[in-house]
């Protein structure tokens, strides 16, 4: 359960567009002027998406400083180390950066993502950014998790009732189309008097990778802007030691230790070094990667930077020092580490009663075979971008878009979401490849939209570099790809079932609900003339898998890289 010391927290409902005139200064006594400072610790954890159980595949390890790997993940060591670092301080908070439920394993999803809400409460979580995961099931769906009330459709399926989360879920930069905030931008805690302020911002393009749907009515506006903005506003209000939970796509050293500085994501990092120095600590989210950083801020000032492993496996900590006088974050004190959630700690005893309970509840689904395999379906990319498994799914939705008359399918990296290992596949681990139970449709494209739809693949960022989501192919799709050739201009001898695709020639190509919306960039999917329901993708998986089974991975030789 939550340790609380000396800390009394305070949820600020300001809006960004504060009238008020008069603000509150409370001055600290003379007789603390000579105290030593408040020490705070800060902790943080990011992309849980419903872990309960301890993570399976290429999420299931951390690489350790020395090297070597080691286990990692689940509610019931996540919570006992959480418990154990709150307990080594006197004073101490602790933020999710996000993306705590959606693309969830089964044992929260089946649940609407209640067992992980109560997962989190009992944590103690002090306040979260909102990820852009946290709206896969729509903007009403995820203010019924925050605030409480039985799912409309399938009531309250885990505990009769459900009453929500205990903490704030932060977003600065998420408006509604009037321009007014849709959520809170900040929350305040107070530490022994002092007000500590966190700022929570989710990524600017939120709406490429949600479907349309599930974005109606909202704006997502840029996030430097929202938290310099932000951080004026607790400034002024005598809120002077700042947190920052910054939700954005972040690529770094995947093979890193845990303490290591190696950020590759210039877009993250460039917004780190400019956002206001006001802020004094930026926890980040929203990659697998962990990294522990100290870079400048706009004065030159050094500050922290950190991320922890996604799905529970890293807790990042910083332990700061905050004047009493001036409620100043004293920074050159700061010192900070990722401590990995390994498994050689006695797991929290109410965590693993919770995790338990929704395993042996969802179990009898997750247990289900569905296939086997005569090797492993990973997402390992090859030259091409390719991997076993995202052919292995494009093939799955050709199949299951031939009745609707498709001739091609293409699938998004970002929506494969774990390996598949081991002989013997269960309807749990197909879950864990597809949680978002998107919707399949089959659009009528023109040859020439296909191959803007292939150039896409390419999409080049203000900053000069060039994003690259390559699609995994059915079989009956091949190209060439040309890296060294200018963007807009990379793809040539297109052909479908071995014949040349003709710019006026029309073409049925199965594709998921985000893409056919336009999601991850994917723009020229939406001039399609057509659009058919064909089921939904874990269900077209599914049954390719047992059609197939054993099935052995397809071939990673659909693009013929040239340059």
């Amino acid at each position: 359960m939550r340790r609380r010391v000396a800390v009394r927290s305070a949820v600020a409902v300001v809006a960004l567009s504060l009238t008020l005139v008069t603000p509150v200064v409370v001055g600290p006594p003379d007789a603390q002027a000579q105290e030593p400072p408040v020490s705070v610790r800060f902790l943080a954890i990011n992309d849980l998406h419903g872990s309960l159980a301890p993570p399976l595949g290429v999420r299931s390890e951390v690489k350790q400083a020395d090297g070597s790997r080691v286990q990692a993940g689940g509610a019931p060591y996540l919570a006992a180390y959480v418990d154990q670092l709150r307990g080594q301080a006197a004073h101490s908070l602790l933020y999710s950066v996000g993306d705590n439920w959606g693309s969830s394993a089964l044992e929260s999803a089946v649940f609407h993502d209640e067992p992980t809400v109560t997962l989190l409460n009992r944590m103690g979580v002090d306040a979260s950014a909102i990820g852009n995961h946290e709206l896969d099931e729509g903007f009403a769906e995820f203010l019924r998790l925050q605030h409480g009330g039985c799912h409309p459709v399938d009531g309250c399926r885990f505990d009769d009732t459900f009453d929500g989360a205990d903490f704030p879920l932060l977003a600065a930069n998420l408006q509604f189309e009037d321009g007014s905030p849709a959520t809170l931008p900040f929350a305040v805690n107070y530490v022994e008097g002092i007000p500590i302020g966190v700022i929570a911002t989710m990524p600017a393009d939120t709406a490429r990778m949600v479907t349309s749907d599930d974005s109606d009515g909202l704006q997502f506006t840029d996030e430097l802007a929202a938290v310099n903005r932000t951080a004026d506003v607790l400034d002024f209000f005598g809120v002077r030691a700042i947190a920052l939970l910054m939700h954005r796509e972040t690529k770094g050293d995947q093979d890193s230790g845990p303490d290591a500085c190696e950020v590759e994501s210039r877009p993250t990092r460039d917004v780190a070094l400019q956002v206001s120095p006001k802020v004094d600590v930026i926890f980040t989210a929203d990659g697998y990667q962990q990294y522990n950083c100290t870079l400048p801020d706009p004065l030159g000032n050094p500050r922290v930077m950190m991320q922890g492993a996604s799905h529970g496996r890293i807790v990042s900590v910083a332990d700061v020092a905050i004047d009493r006088t001036s409620r100043d974050l004293l920074r050159d004190r700061t010192s900070s580490f990722n401590q990995i959630v390994t498994h050689d700690i006695l797991p929290d005893p109410g965590a693993q009663l919770l995790a338990d309970r929704a395993g042996e509840r969802a179990g009898e689904v997750s247990r289900t075979r569905v296939a086997s395999l005569t090797e492993d379906l990973t997402r390992e990319a090859t030259q091409s971008g390719e991997s076993p498994l995202g052919n292995a799914v494009a093939d799955a939705q050709l199949a299951a878009g031939r009745a609707f008359g498709a001739q091609i399918a293409l699938t998004n990296p970002g929506g494969l979401r774990a390996d598949l290992v081991g002989d013997d596949i269960t309807y749990g681990q197909a879950y864990a490849v597809q949680p978002f139970s998107n919707a399949l449709e089959v659009l009528t494209l023109t040859g020439s939209t296909l191959r803007s739809v292939l150039e896409q693949q390419f999409q080049p960022r203000g900053d000069g570099t060039v994003t690259e989501r390559i699609l995994s192919p059915s079989s009956s799709l091949t190209y060439t790809m040309d890296r060294s050739a200018t963007v807009g201009d990379r793809i040539a001898d297109l052909r479908v079932n071995g014949e040349p695709v003709s710019p006026e020639g029309v073409y049925r190509v199965a594709v998921n609900k985000f893409l056919a919306d336009g999601g991850d960039g994917f723009d020229a999917f939406r001039t399609h003339a057509e659009a058919l329901h064909a089921g939904c993708d874990l269900d077209a998986f599914t049954a390719y898998l047992g059609a197939g089974s054993p099935l052995s991975p397809p071939r990673t030789d659909r693009i013929r890289v040239v340059g």
